[in-house]
């Protein structure tokens, strides 16, 4: 019999142990609030941001906007960071494995590539323990509320929505890190 748990967590940590993390080492402040474009969604000092909505609860909030513009706009390492710890990671966390409740306009966001860094590894292993949780029967039952239209589907379409978003989101940083490291001066690339 197929261990389905397994099968599921071994397709992300495969990804995020042997293409992701280690892309992410070294990541620089410079890197993480680059804006490549005019326009860009960042995570800014409270107060300093031009999007319609500045979200966040500390000193560093993150452009935001309901409706998303359409055009949406190009956003930085920092956004798409933030938007992985919260929105992909830290609010499923809350709904579903125990931690504090959290959203876009309560959560802290990192003030340095370190401490972001920080973050999705610690968001990360929430998630991951999260999922070894469930189990096999877990991972059958409903989502609940906290997936809106989704509440009916069982935790495994969750968890490889999850797996989707997390390759996704976090391939787009990677990409960025080499966008970074072939436009910006050789002198102030990252190091890897």
């Amino acid at each position: 019999m197929t261990d389905w748990n397994s099968q599921l967590r071994e397709q992300i940590d495969w990804h995020w142990a042997n293409q992701l993390r280690g892309r992410l080492d070294g990541l620089t402040d410079d890197e993480y609030f680059w804006e490549p474009a005019p326009g860009c969604w960042n995570v800014r000092p409270r107060g300093t941001g031009t999007a319609p909505v500045q979200a966040g609860s500390g000193a560093m909030t993150i452009d935001f906007a309901i409706p998303m513009p359409d055009p949406a706009p190009f956003t930085t390492i920092a956004w798409r960071l933030g938007h992985v710890i919260v929105g992909v990671l830290a609010m499923r966390n809350a709904a579903h494995f125990g931690r504090a409740s959290t959203d876009y306009q309560s959560f802290e966001y990192a003030p340095t590539a370190a401490a972001a860094l920080a973050q999705l590894e610690a968001e990360y292993a929430t998630w991951s323990a999260g999922v070894e949780s469930l189990g096999e029967t877990g991972l059958a039952r409903p989502c609940g509320e906290a997936e809106g239209p989704y509440a009916e589907h069982p935790m495994a379409a969750l968890v490889l929505h999850i797996n989707r978003e997390l390759i996704h989101h976090l391939s787009e940083v990677c990409l960025l890190r080499d966008l970074y490291l072939h436009t910006k001066p050789a002198t102030n690339g990252p190091t890897r």
